[in-house]
């Protein structure tokens, strides 16, 4: 699928930061069985899961052009940051993500709005840029709208126990004055409107585009792999509540099922975006290959 598609009127694009084999899947899922997974590995591979089991998970963007705003939703995993525990991204240095923004005609000074849909360190790296030994926003001129709820909790968290994704690259956007703190059925706009997702964290959201949210959907972390659509109840080893997670994916994949939505998956493997169609019990993505 190009990296660039149309939900009604407005223009979206991926921007990929890093794709790749990622976590051991019974690790990643620890409901999953290895019967299960077994039964389901000659789908699964090569696209979701490599040859060593490891879930490949895509860490994206998608750059939201409405006509009047650049909305960016998540920013991934950043440059620069302390992240000794995921040596792919501690101190990384690549270009890929700003490539990504250059090759739709963008810089940083384009985005009027980003939107987190979690504080988790995946969906949050790019909100700020080490300068001049300060991390300071990415993104001058751009609103950054946190879940209130979901920002009092990891600064709360952050205030017990220091958490380095909290503290350079949000701490620095709360201090610069540049986010709005909103609920998570906030509406930007009639076309563009805030989804809780709740259960991945405390209060997760997803972001819907168009007239009744009908055009297209970005999911955010409420679900990650493929598998977890076949298998709805399968919760991710850090979900904040794994059964208000599975009941969110439930909710999330019937409100969706069989409807023109373009579903963009923020973790799936290429080419992330399709349509939810019922698979057996379960469910799964009809990709969009054109």
């Amino acid at each position: 699928m190009s990296l660039t598609f149309k939900a009604g009127d407005m223009t979206v694009h991926r921007i990929i930061e890093m794709e790749c084999g990622f976590t051991p899947a019974l690790e990643f899922l620890p409901g999953l069985t290895k019967d299960v997974l077994d039964a389901n590995r000659s789908w699964l591979q090569p696209a979701a899961m490599d040859a060593n089991d490891n879930l490949v998970l895509c860490f994206q963007a998608y750059v939201v052009q409405t006509g009047k705003h650049n909305i960016l939703v998540d920013s991934c995993i950043g440059n620069d940051k302390d992240r000794a525990a995921r040596p792919l991204w501690h101190h990384k240095k690549d270009t890929a993500f700003m490539d990504g923004l250059k090759r739709i005609g963008l810089t940083p000074n384009d985005i009027h709005f980003v939107m987190c849909t979690h504080l988790h360190v995946d969906h949050v790296g790019w909100n700020t840029k080490l300068e001049n030994g300060r991390w300071v926003p990415t993104f001058p001129n751009a609103r950054y709208l946190f879940s209130k709820t979901e920002l009092d909790f990891w600064l709360s968290e952050n205030d017990r126990a220091s958490l380095p994704p909290i503290v350079d690259s949000v701490v620095p956007i709360v201090e610069a004055k540049a986010c709005d703190l909103v609920t998570s059925d906030y509406a930007l706009n009639d076309l563009v409107t805030l989804l809780p997702t709740p259960g991945h964290t405390i209060d997760h959201y997803a972001v819907t585009l168009g007239k009744g949210g009908r055009d297209a959907v970005i999911t955010g972390d409420l679900i990650h792999s493929p598998i977890q659509a076949l298998y709805p109840d399968l919760a991710m080893r850090v979900d904040y509540d794994g059964k208000q997670s599975s009941a969110t994916r439930h909710m999330f994949l019937e409100k969706y099922v069989d409807t023109s939505t373009k579903c963009c998956f923020a973790h799936f493997p290429s080419p992330s975006v399709g349509y939810v169609k019922r698979w057996g019990n379960g469910f799964k993505c009809d990709y969009i290959t054109a």
